[in-house]
């Protein structure tokens, strides 16, 4: 037994606090060698709601925010579902000064892609998602998708298609792979991180947990999952500042630390 808690100071103006979490939260070295490592940013309050009044913001505080910061600022892109987007207002990323050096270092563009998984293509294409990108945004959807939709937005976007009734999230991920972006971070929502652990394509949680109980009927962090396995996980990280937890843990690589369902 470990006590693995101790108060942290996350000032988002100290540089040696930022250069802590980029090295507390950087990727692993296999990504130099084109092998995608995806990790999920969630929250959640302390009876498992992973959303306060339909939003997740609500369960979110300062140092949160700077971790996501961090993350977003460490990634190639970031996978988020269509019913997020239009639900939390996303915004295209924006380039990070105090990542400018690091990024460019290690060939990144100046700001993370936003990579939405949308099914109907029903999007807003006036937003500034799609207008003021500095890195052109992706739409992950079907091969049968709407084509009236698919030339829309193939106008202002760049368009990613596979699988038919739904998207084949491992062809997808593979297809950003491919673009380099082996720094893969998804910020759910819930259903969309369902269904990525559901396929085995999780390596990390990076997950939150705040000092909330709110009851009602919030989804959990992975909603209406399918696991063919229950998948072990091994913590690396545990921060504290003012009651939240912040938690980072990777999974066993070996596929038989899988532990099979029972009945």
């Amino acid at each position: 037994m470990q006590q693995l808690i101790s108060p942290c100071d996350l000032d988002h103006t100290d540089p040696a606090s930022l250069e802590a979490l980029a090295a507390t939260y950087a990727y692993p070295g296999q990504v130099e060698h084109g092998r995608a490592w995806l990790r999920a940013n969630m929250v959640s309050g302390l009876d498992g709601a992973a959303k306060l009044a339909g939003l997740s913001e609500g369960l979110s505080g300062d140092a949160d925010k700077r971790i996501f910061g961090v993350l977003r600022a460490l990634s190639d892109v970031v996978l988020v579902g269509a019913e997020t987007v239009r639900a939390e207002g996303y915004r295209p990323a924006r380039a990070r000064a105090d990542f400018a050096a690091a990024r460019a270092a290690a060939g990144q563009a100046s700001a993370p892609a936003i990579a939405i998984v949308s099914r109907s293509l029903t999007l807003d294409l006036a937003a500034p998602l799609f207008t003021e990108p500095l890195v052109r945004t992706v739409v992950i959807t079907t091969e049968d998708a709407p084509p009236e939709r698919l030339e829309a937005v193939g106008k202002v976007a760049d368009l990613i298609t596979t699988g038919t009734d739904s998207v084949d999230l491992r062809a997808a991920t593979a297809a950003l792979t491919e673009r380099g972006w082996t720094r893969q971070l998804t910020e759910g929502g819930p259903r969309l991180l369902a269904q990525l652990a559901g396929e085995g394509l999780l390596d990390e949680l990076c997950f939150s947990l705040a000092p909330l109980l709110s009851g009602g009927d919030a989804p959990r962090i992975l909603q209406g999952a399918r696991m063919p396995d229950v998948q072990r996980m091994r913590l690396v990280s545990l921060i504290e500042e003012k009651g939240f937890l912040f938690t980072r843990y990777v999974r066993y690589p070996r596929p038989e630390d899988s532990v099979p369902l029972s009945g």
